[in-house]
């Protein structure tokens, strides 16, 4: 097998070393340009043969009913495990202890402002697509206390309070959510002032994704380029394949932090033919998008657009409820509230999530900035796609639909962003 390739240039001639346990068998010789060509074409496609092999030597199968020992070693490992769970008719993320948690044989049918359950394969453990909740509420809770002092005497003393560490295993993490994780990495870890209370719960998060084989209606990840397939940012990665008279998951390896739990795990080696299912699988999940956007130019076309009448016939739909923030994945926007108790012997401060629908959230000294619905929505879909790129040289968006399904009036940030690109 090739191990390396080293190709040294030397007016005329060509030396090209192929290592092949440790000695060269090609020794230097001339050749003509359509030989190099020739010579490097195949071994370009040897080497990409080489690295799909060995990639595939990392999956492995891990049949249904080995699955709850996936949960048994991760708890084992001292994590608190989040995943999909059912709550109040809708799957959301809360914390788990087995697979009995799951919704087993649920699946969801989502649209423009509309969100409903419905049964699936009765077998299924992710049949669904991804309901209201996100991993930020994990990673970057709504709420949370900054500080807290009392009275003492004429003066004051702040409260020491230590943040107890807690390792968290998330389970169930859609590729769309790896990718916005990865946002809010780089949002909120990067940079001088990075957020250690954040920097600290992702330090200590185990993440297990599942690849979609079943994008919903509202979902456009694949133009997104941030899905159907987990292919980073993840400790172990699962695709959830029913067949006849088989249910098994193919798992791939991220970190060795995932090899070492997966050992703990029955599994067998994938096989060829198992592997290339699953692929097949996703290949044709990501042709059944319900939405597509395109990012090319996007910025450019909003900027240009930032006059345009649309904003206005859009904010006579929009609610300025906030739901579209609350549901993304991305969304970080927050406020800072003290409070004082009624005695005035304590005062505490909070973090809290906000959202740029509200008028106070452009509140500076003399009033709100944004009195406007219009100002408000252009404000959020700007910072999404274009404002976004100038700060941190990437999109808020990941394509998972959320802002579309749980927008009151079925606002579609796709159909929004598509008036600009026909109008340019």
């Amino acid at each position: 097998m090739f191990k390396k390739r080293i190709p040294l240039v030397s007016g005329k001639s060509e030396s090209i070393f192929a290592v092949k346990s440790g000695k060269p068998f090609i020794s230097r010789f001339q050749l003509t340009r359509r030989q190099r060509g020739t010579i490097f074409s195949q071994f370009v496609k040897l080497i990409t043969i080489t690295e799909a092999v060995l990639k595939d030597i990392e999956k492995s199968i891990v049949e249904r009913k080995d699955i709850q020992g996936l949960f048994d070693a991760l708890k084992k490992r001292g994590y608190q495990i989040s995943g999909p769970t059912l709550r109040d008719n809708a799957v959301i993320y809360d914390q788990i202890s087995s697979i009995d948690e799951l919704p087993i044989g649920w699946t969801d049918t989502q649209e423009k402002g509309n969100y409903r359950l419905t049964k699936g394969n009765k077998s299924s453990l992710f049949g669904y697509v991804v309901g209201p909740y996100s991993w930020k509420r994990f990673l970057y809770p709504p709420e949370r206390k900054l500080m807290e002092v009392k009275r003492e005497g004429t003066g004051f003393a702040v409260v020491k309070e230590e943040e107890a560490i807690t390792k968290q295993a998330f389970v169930g993490v859609r590729p769309c959510e790896l990718s916005a994780i990865a946002i809010q990495d780089k949002v909120l870890m990067e940079g001088p002032y990075a957020d250690a209370s954040y920097k600290r719960n992702r330090t200590n998060a185990f993440i297990v994704a599942v690849n979609c084989l079943r994008p919903g209606g509202t979902c456009f990840c694949s133009s997104m380029k941030t899905g159907p397939a987990a292919t980073k940012g993840f400790d172990l990665a699962v695709t959830e394949m029913i067949e006849p008279k088989r249910h098994y998951f193919l798992v791939e390896v991220g970190s060795k932090e995932g090899s070492d739990v997966l050992k703990d795990v029955p599994n067998t080696a994938a096989g060829t033919e198992e592997i290339q299912t699953a692929d097949k699988a996703i290949q044709k999940a990501a042709g059944k998008m319900g939405r597509s956007l395109d990012m090319k130019g996007i910025k450019e076309l909003l900027d240009d657009g930032f006059d345009d009448g649309q904003w206005a016939a859009v904010a006579k739909r929009c609610l300025t409820c906030g739901n579209c923030t609350m549901v993304c994945p991305t969304c970080f926007c927050i406020n800072v509230e003290d409070t004082t108790g009624l005695t005035g012997q304590q005062a505490q401060r909070f973090r809290k999530q906000d959202s740029c629908f509200t008028v106070e959230f452009s509140y500076i000294h003399g009033g709100s900035i944004r009195t406007s619905e219009m100002s408000r929505y252009r404000q959020w879909m700007m910072h999404k796609l274009a404002y976004w790129q100038d700060q941190f040289g990437l999109s808020g968006c990941v394509g998972c639909g959320r802002c579309i399904t749980w927008c009151p009036v079925g606002i579609d940030i796709t159909e929004e962003a598509g008036h600009y690109r026909k109008k340019g």
